[in-house]
Formats: C-alpha cells, sequence, structure tokens
C-alpha cells in the first residue's frame, strides 16, 4: 500500500510568539515615544538576519493634516529625526526579545498609506556558521 500524498503544512513564521512580541513592543514604543501608536501591526523575519516590522495607521494627527496639504516630504523627514532620537530604544528592545544583537536599525515611512517599516539587521547568528563573503 502506497504511503497517503503529504500535504504540505499551511505556512507559519518560526518563532510566531517572538514576532508578536516584537510587534506589541514597537506599538507600545511608538505610543510612549510619539504620544500614538499604530493600529495594526505585523513582524517578519526576512532571511535568517533581518526583522522587518510594518506598521498600520502610524501618523499621528498632524502628520496626517501635512499629507493632505501635499507635504509628504516634510513627515518623511519629521519621521526620520524621530527614529533618529530613538533610535537606541528600539534597538533595545528588539535585542531584549530576540536575544540577538542588532548591526542595523533603519525606518521608513510612507505618509500616503499610513505606513511605518521598522527594518532590524542582526548580526550573524554565530551556530549557523560563518557569513557569506561580503561582496565588492
Amino acid at each position: 500500500m502506497a504511503d497517503p500524498p503529504t500535504v504540505p503544512a499551511p505556512h507559519r513564521q518560526p518563532q510566531g510568539w517572538l514576532l508578536q512580541d516584537v510587534s506589541n513592543a514597537m506599538v507600545a514604543l511608538h505610543k510612549e515615544q510619539f504620544g500614538r501608536g499604530p493600529t495594526r501591526a505585523q513582524s517578519h523575519m526576512a532571511g535568517p538576519d533581518a526583522l522587518l516590522c510594518v506598521l498600520d495607521d502610524a501618523l499621528l494627527p498632524a502628520e496626517r493634516a501635512m499629507v493632505e496639504m501635499g507635504e509628504h516630504q516634510r513627515v518623511r523627514e519629521s519621521r526620520m529625526f524621530f527614529q533618529v532620537a530613538t533610535a537606541d530604544q528600539f534597538v533595545a528592545v528588539v535585542e531584549r526579545i530576540t536575544g540577538r544583537t542588532v548591526r542595523a536599525f533603519a525606518s521608513a515611512t510612507d505618509p500616503a498609506q499610513s505606513v511605518v517599516m521598522e527594518n532590524f539587521v542582526f548580526e550573524p547568528d554565530g551556530a549557523r556558521g560563518s557569513p557569506a563573503a561580503p561582496v565588492a
């Protein structure tokens, strides 16, 4: 008798609880640092050494008014200054939750969609072996 066909398991993110903890922490930090948190947050591993947090409905009321005025670039610039001023807090919470060292952190904002993306790049995990050679 032949084995039954294998049905692939539904796609499930590794360390789901960890990603949920990161999402919750990003919402809390935005609320603490900017006075208002996003209404939706999702975190995803982007390969073995990168983490992406997508925060929806993340703009402040004044920023939304600026978008209505067509001042998208000013919103991007002000968000960039906010993130530079608070980067240490964002990095620290992600390092605490993941147990990994953040090598780089960058934030991006799409004012028209009221979406903020928090991007973290980790030091390579030593348990996996040495990292690939850098590309010149």
